[in-house]
């Protein structure tokens, strides 16, 4: 789908001549309540580039320009991205903070109030919308023609007026669309029989079995700190028992929603299953993300359960040893699903450059150089028009196979937000904690749905 010229106004007349139109993970967490903060007033006063009237595409301009921006650390498409466009637009200069993504999901309300970027990499949005922290990007959608998208690339970014995602404005913009899956060590497999990806959840025990008894980790996942890594191998299997509509539902809060059904009770007992088989690294309610891939890296680990923003790094550090799979369905041919998301970004309400931040994320998404940043350095398909340019990727490279795996699970309509974005405290008050107890024995698969059951509904006031 390309742009709408009506959308578009004659753009190019604006905008400089370098930026064509062309092609252009995880987590989101918990977040805060600023003090002081009214819902109701800071709501009304969110700026909005629709009732700013714009009557032409913002830019950039040509005059000085610093943009302020608060990213993740240890993802380096942002600064890879930043990078060629002060090159581009040589007006323009980013000064980027970083910090781990726990921090900014604690800090995100306050930092948006007190010293206010123009770009932010965003924990849950929904908070943050509803609390007006947020800018209102629907103007700028209507004009650099994101609203003739794929509708489905931008609904996990618009939030309603109660607060519930799927529709309404839209406040935030993905620089690429994540997706997760299971990465696996090919000369480890092909030391167990395992020569192609496994097409049942049954095979894939069976590897993991044959794994263990070798001597080999099957499977080493972060799941320490406050971010528990075990939801990634969770939601999969989630997939695999029950539809990933069902869980879209609860992430997006719709009414009489439950993440505790048989279907999902069955997924968490199979995961349990895997613990108490021994098929995770003893410590890895210890290990933090950057030890797994360490170790996965390093050949310790068969398989890894971890997005896509890792496949051109896997490309570079196992170069012909990395492979991708989606969780196999529990009946060959069934159900496939992952989840898939926004590598989100949203733009403070009190920003001072917002046109330029607005602008930068059209360009992030429509300029070939751009998307091929966002493939070669990000792993993920950028956001854009179906019909935008897509740089030449080996079909069996790590990144080929992610790109393929994604274009599949859009395919089956399988793709799911991620069970941490359900509200702002979920992931890091319920799903962290519990999932470490299940590892610990010290809860139940059913203790844990319930459990998260009762948080989520204490947290949203049903």
């Amino acid at each position: 789908m390309s742009f709408n010229p009506k959308n578009r106004r004659d753009s190019g007349a604006r905008r400089p001549a370098a930026v064509a139109l062309g092609l252009a993970g995880l987590l989101s967490m918990a977040a805060c309540s600023p003090p002081g903060t009214s819902t109701d007033k800071t709501t009304d006063a969110t700026p909005s580039a629709t009732a700013a009237g714009l009557s032409a595409t913002p830019t950039c301009g040509t005059d000085p320009i610093t943009l302020e921006a608060y990213v993740e650390t240890g993802f380096p498409v942002f600064n890879e991205l930043t990078a060629e466009f002060e090159k581009q637009f040589p007006n323009v200069s980013f000064n980027t903070r970083e910090d781990q993504f726990a921090v900014i999901t604690q800090n995100a309300p306050r930092v948006l109030v007190d010293s206010p970027p123009d770009l932010m990499r965003l924990p849950q949005v929904s908070e943050l919308a509803k609390l007006g922290l947020l800018y209102d990007l629907d103007g700028y959608a209507a004009d650099f023609g994101w609203d003739q998208w794929p509708s489905s690339q931008l609904e996990q970014m618009r939030v309603n007026a109660d607060g519930r995602r799927g529709d309404g404005p839209l406040y935030a913009m993905g620089i690429n669309f994540s997706m997760t899956g299971v990465f696996y060590n090919k000369e480890l497999a092909a030391q167990i029989g395992m020569t192609e990806a496994p097409t049942t959840l049954d095979e894939l025990d069976g590897y993991l079995k044959a794994a263990k008894d070798a001597g080999i980790t099957p499977m080493a996942q972060f799941n320490g700190g406050a971010t528990g890594g075990l939801a990634f191998p969770l939601q999969a299997l989630m997939a695999s028992y029950g539809s990933p509509s069902d869980i879209n539902s609860w992430i997006y809060q719709a009414e009489g929603a439950t993440i505790d059904t048989p279907e999902n009770v069955a997924a968490a007992q199979h995961l349990d299953g895997w613990i108490k088989a021994g098929y995770f690294a003893d410590d890895i309610n210890s290990m933090d993300y950057s030890l797994m891939m360490s170790r996965f890296i390093g050949g310790e680990s068969l398989l890894i359960f971890n997005g896509d923003w890792e496949s051109g790094n896997l490309d570079t550090q196992m170069a012909g040893n990395a492979g991708f799979f989606l969780m196999p369905p529990l009946e060959e041919g069934g159900q496939l699903g992952a989840m898939s998301a926004p590598l989100t970004y949203g733009i403070s309400a009190k920003a001072a450059n917002p046109d330029c931040a607005a602008f930068f994320l059209d360009w992030v998404a429509t300029d070939d150089t751009a998307r091929t940043i966002d493939i070669a350095i990000g792993g993920s398909h950028p956001m854009g028009p179906t019909d935008a340019f897509m740089p030449d990727i080996d079909p069996d490279s790590v990144t080929g196979q992610t790109l393929a795996a994604g274009a599949t699970v859009g395919e089956n309509n399988g793709a799911m937000d991620f069970i941490a974005n359900a509200t702002g405290a979920i992931y890091a008050k319920s799903w962290t904690p519990n999932l470490q107890k299940m590892f610990a024995g010290e809860q139940t698969p059913a203790g844990l749905l319930s459990s998260v059951q009762a948080d989520y509904e204490d947290e949203i006031g049903s």
